[in-house]
């Protein structure tokens, strides 16, 4: 790494003249001298002194400043429609040979090198064995800059409580990273459902069980994890623990990271919880003092109105009302209503389905093919008389009368939740995966963007795919959408976060990447051909970063093996392989990127932590992420920026703690800074 800076080179940056290619530059707006504006009542003097601060002038032996990083500024090419974004580095980046399947990826820089190392799961549930026959499940992967090194085995990140007759890796479904006990490296969450063991069969035919919980991992910095004391309590040891997603957050920004976890998966209906961080970095159930219990299933009104349980299979936390608290979500499988937890200086308000996020307002439900099949042979039931005969072979018991007109009914299947602001108006909007089948009907939610309507409670609009250019064109009468992963990022540096969507487990299926064509207040998408990203069958699973540090985002993608049809279109792959595929488009756009280290008050990670940059009309959001999506994904901490044709940019700093401390700075384009709360931006470029 190099690094480059004192306060005094951030004046020059402010007023560098020249920098812009085409006049495409922004005007800062910055205080003289780039200091930074905080709430704490420091300000910028007219002579580039400092509110707060006694200005007693530099020694007469003080070497003069580093020299200003120069802005990297490319001629702006806008993306077209023919032309590459990426291409395939499987086999380059080691991948291939060391045979990495799995359909969950998160992503983290565990060693603390500045590059982002992934960690792969297979998605079934088995343990790794090592050294006695090949049964991978886990794949702890650390990057070396052009290649990916297996480390699971000496990372400890698998380590054991029980004893085994053979050497054995913990099995891992969820997976999440935050600096727990703030020593500067990423801890980890690893969850398991624990309802029932995790059978082994050998090669000479003995078998056993693997009885294990599931654990905190706490980091050593160079990516060598140990598991904490055996009366954890987030072990939920002899309690029901059937963990579907994770996300870090400081909900009460105490400087301490807590976690809020998803539960349900494929089982029944269960409490959501919210694991409270002591201080010391030990995590304890804070559910009901929080105010997110949530009931049983037994009553419809509760359940219509979001009050009962989740079915979940994600969960994720993001501020969607941009006051500084971030609220939860958990999205639901199995026609389970979408939980949205309003954060509040008492605790958290439901807010599901007044929202709009739990369910669209489509209650149509004689589409469905099986209601169409109960009418035939009931007319005199209640709503029947009218409803069109169905096209399929009735017999099925696939409909209930009662409950299958209900509000909850006619929700979705829901596998992730992403937070991003799409349309560039400095409000966070979502974007859900559903699984969706022809037979279910239009009633049934499907796949698509929530616009943040910018009310405090926190309401959505939903637009609609049509009128956002998420179409998908269905060429069979029968069809399935297996949307369960999805994630952003700029893939042409032009400052929006374009989506990509895997879709999977169903004939036809394969990912879907929509380049963003948004406007401040219209979210607007184009799809992109296959031949101008990549095609991939089955897409479930992926991964967001910088990974060769070239200045634009790759993308690693999962692959799912189920429901295979040999006869069906996007059939199967032979093997789980995931997929490396390097973005090509470095040069068409500017950018930067910022590594955010909390100070005295915030959680080191800076999970929380809201970044604003201004680009004309238009007003970019990101916050780091502490984890999403369907039984774990979690993108680089490292934020990354497109700027299009601007060669600098002002950037705005919300910390996530108690003052919501902010900082503001003019950043020149094609660089990575790394901030410390209440430093100055210090350049670490490869």
């Amino acid at each position: 790494m190099r690094a480059a800076g004192s306060a005094g080179w951030w004046l020059a940056v402010a007023l560098a003249a020249g920098c812009q290619s085409g006049g495409g530059g922004v005007d800062s707006g910055a205080a003289p001298g780039g200091q930074t504006e905080t709430d704490g009542g420091a300000g910028a003097l007219p002579d580039g002194g400092v509110f707060g601060q006694e200005d007693t002038g530099a020694p007469p032996d003080d070497p003069p400043d580093a020299a200003p990083p120069a802005p990297v500024c490319e001629t702006y090419a806008p993306w077209q429609a023919g032309t590459p974004m990426f291409v395939e580095r499987t086999d380059a980046w080691g991948l291939s040979a060391l045979k990495v399947e799995g359909t969950r990826l998160s992503v983290g820089d565990l060693d603390g090198d500045g590059l982002a190392d992934v960690v792969v799961r297979r998605g079934a549930r088995r343990a790794d064995l090592f050294g006695v026959e090949p049964q991978r499940n886990t794949w702890v992967l650390r990057n070396t800059g052009g290649g990916f090194e297996d480390i699971t085995e000496a990372s400890g990140f698998l380590a054991v409580r029980g004893t085994y007759p053979v050497a054995v890796g913990r099995p891992v479904e969820v997976v999440a990273f935050a600096d727990l006990d703030n020593d500067g490296d990423l801890d980890a969450y690893s969850g398991l459902d624990t309802r029932e063991p995790v059978p082994v069969a050998l090669a000479d035919g003995t078998t056993f069980d693997v009885s294990e919980t599931s654990e905190v991992l706490i980091n050593d910095g160079n990516a060598s994890f140990s598991l904490t004391s055996a009366q954890d309590p987030l072990r939920r040891e002899r309690l029901q623990d059937v963990p579907s997603g994770a996300a870090f957050v400081d909900f009460d920004r105490d400087g301490a990271v807590d976690l809020w976890m998803s539960q349900g998966g494929l089982g029944a209906p269960l409490q959501d919880r919210l694991f409270v961080n002591d201080g010391a970095g030990v995590l304890r159930d804070g559910t009901s003092a929080a105010g997110l219990t949530t009931r049983q299933w037994s009553n419809l009104g509760e359940i219509n109105g979001g009050q009962a349980h989740t079915t979940a299979w994600s969960a994720a936390a993001c501020d969607l009302n941009d006051d500084g608290r971030l609220e939860l979500l958990t999205a639901s499988y199995g026609r389970a209503p979408n939980h949205l937890w309003l954060a509040t200086e008492a605790g958290f308000e439901n807010r599901g389905v007044a929202s709009g996020y739990a369910f669209d307002d489509d209650m149509e439900w004689s589409g469905d093919q099986f209601a169409r099949c109960y009418c035939q042979a009931n007319r005199g039931a209640s709503g029947c008389a009218g409803v069109p005969t169905a096209v399929v072979q009735c017999g099925q018991p696939n409909w209930d009368h009662d409950t299958g007109r209900e509000p909850f009914r006619l929700g979705g299947n829901s596998g992730a939740t992403v937070c991003t602001d799409f349309d560039n108006d400095g409000r966070i909007d979502l974007y859900t995966t559903e699984i969706r089948h022809w037979w279910a009907g239009e009633g049934a939610d499907g796949g698509e963007v929530l616009v943040n309507t910018g009310d405090p409670e926190v309401r959505f609009e939903r637009p609609g795919r049509d009128a956002t250019g998420l179409t998908l064109v269905h060429d069979e009468v029968s069809w399935d959408e297996g949307f369960i992963t999805a994630g952003t990022l700029d893939v042409d540096n032009d400052g929006r976060e374009d989506l990509y969507v895997g879709a999977t487990d169903y004939a036809g299926n394969r990912g879907h990447l929509y380049h963003n064509a948004s406007t401040p207040g219209g979210v607007l998408f184009e799809e992109v051909a296959t031949a101008d990203f990549f095609e991939h069958n089955r897409s479930h699973g992926m991964a967001v970063a910088d990974f060769d540090r070239d200045g634009d985002l790759d993308v690693i993608v999962g692959h799912s093996r189920a429901r295979c049809d040999a006869q069906a279109p996007n059939n199967c792959y032979e093997t789980m392989q995931v997929r490396f595929f390097e973005n090509t488009l470095a040069n068409r756009g500017n950018w930067f990127q910022l590594d955010l280290e909390g100070g005295a008050g915030t959680n080191r990670a800076a999970i929380g932590a809201r970044v604003s940059v201004t680009l004309g009309e238009r007003t970019l959001v990101q916050e780091v992420n502490g984890g999403y999506g369907h039984f774990g994904a979690q993108r680089d901490r490292v934020l990354h920026f497109g700027l299009a044709e601007a060669c600098e940019a002002v950037v705005t700093v919300r910390w996530p703690d108690a003052a919501l401390t902010t900082q503001t700075f003019t950043l020149p384009a094609g660089h990575r800074f790394h901030l410390v709360q209440g430093g100055e931006p210090t350049v670490v470029d490869p």
